[in-house]
């Protein structure tokens, strides 16, 4: 009795138990089945997976870890969309700019030399699929409140510092490098514009802007073993925050009880 009692939701409903999964999704979802679950535990195991053998990379299977690790995301993406929304350009845009991140991930994998530009393509082509996928989700008209605003002015200023801190160092890159950081502050700020519930998606993408970081700079300005301690988990994160992030957005058991009360 008192355990009903504590569960009991708002106007009387009974709230379900949260389940390990539901933890891991920020919150029930809706449309979300066993197989997503599968799905769910299989990326978070690559993603675990692939960062704690990163000393002895690369070895036989490594990058197939690190392809789990992201596109299983994409599958989820696309199916509990699928469900909750039907065939609208959410899906679709979640799912592309997941499949092109998994790209970005299997040629930096493959040679961080030899393939690093076409990582940079398919990193950018992601970024701005992001920026059309969040854009699309503004609030009509567009209207960002004083914290957004300042946490808009910060990201671009520390592009702009990170620009021109790599300068000297991009060489025949700087062009290419300069469109990649505009397409990933623009994806930053595109989540912050959106106004979102809850505050995973911008925190993701910050995430991701700092792992990219801290990729340019070892690439071309420092050489410190700790930065590539670092970029795995900012990035994995970053981008479980962003596809979670939204998912709950949009397919949140509680958002969708909320608008329908």
């Amino acid at each position: 009795m008192a355990r009903r009692a504590r569960s009991a939701g708002r106007g009387g409903r009974r709230s379900p138990d949260l389940t390990p999964i539901d933890a891991l999704t920020f919150g029930r979802l809706r449309g979300f089945d066993r197989l997503d679950g599968a799905l769910l535990l299989l990326s978070i195991a690559s993603g675990v997976a692939y960062g704690v053998t990163r000393g002895i990379q690369p070895f036989p299977g490594s990058v197939v870890i690190k392809a789990l690790a992201m596109a299983p995301l994409a599958v989820l993406g696309f199916r509990v969309l699928g469900r909750v929304e039907g065939e609208t350009p959410n899906r679709w845009l979640v799912t592309v700019a997941l499949l092109l991140s998994c790209a970005g991930d299997v040629f930096l994998h493959l040679s961080f030399r030899h393939y690093f530009v076409h990582a940079l393509v398919a990193f950018l082509l992601a970024h701005v699929t992001y920026v059309v996928l969040f854009a699309r989700n503004w609030p009509r008209p567009l209207r960002p409140s004083a914290s957004q605003i300042a946490l808009t002015i910060l990201v671009v200023v520390y592009g702009a510092l990170m620009c021109s801190w790599l300068w000297t160092g991009l060489g025949r890159l700087a062009g290419p490098a300069l469109a990649y950081a505009v397409a990933i502050t623009a994806m930053v700020v595109s989540t912050i514009l959106a106004g979102f519930s809850r505050p995973f998606i911008w925190i993701g993408a910050l995430l991701f802007l700092i792992s990219d970081s801290l990729i340019a700079a070892g690439r071309f300005m420092l050489t410190v073993p700790l930065i590539g301690l670092l970029i795995w988990p900012t990035y994995y994160l970053g981008q479980y925050g962003i596809a979670i992030g939204f998912l709950r957005e949009k397919a949140g058991a509680d958002r969708a009880a909320s608008l329908s009360g």
